[in-house]
């Protein structure tokens, strides 16, 4: 049975992190309906999502995986890390 969270061969993502990348790639027309998407189509809870979304910024297998998606969101860290 697959879980989502085993790897398929090396330096590929597992299919929850493909899932993960793909949601971020979406847009969102307002407040809660992203979260929403996030428990119903992941079955994850919002705070747990952005922990593994977080983590895949940091991995090089989702810079391969999708360097647009993931240079945008660690673009976004970075100027928010910076407010802070």
């Amino acid at each position: 049975m697959d879980t989502g969270d085993e790897e398929h061969g090396a330096g590929r993502l597992a299919r929850r992190e493909q899932d993960i990348l793909a949601l971020e790639r979406r847009g969102f027309s307002g407040p809660g309906v992203k979260e929403r998407a996030i428990r119903e189509e992941l079955g994850l809870a919002p705070v747990r999502y952005y922990q593994l979304l977080n983590a895949l910024l940091d991995d090089p297998r989702a810079l391969a995986h999708d360097p647009v998606t993931v240079n945008r969101l660690r673009r976004v860290r970075e100027t928010r890390r910076g407010e802070r």
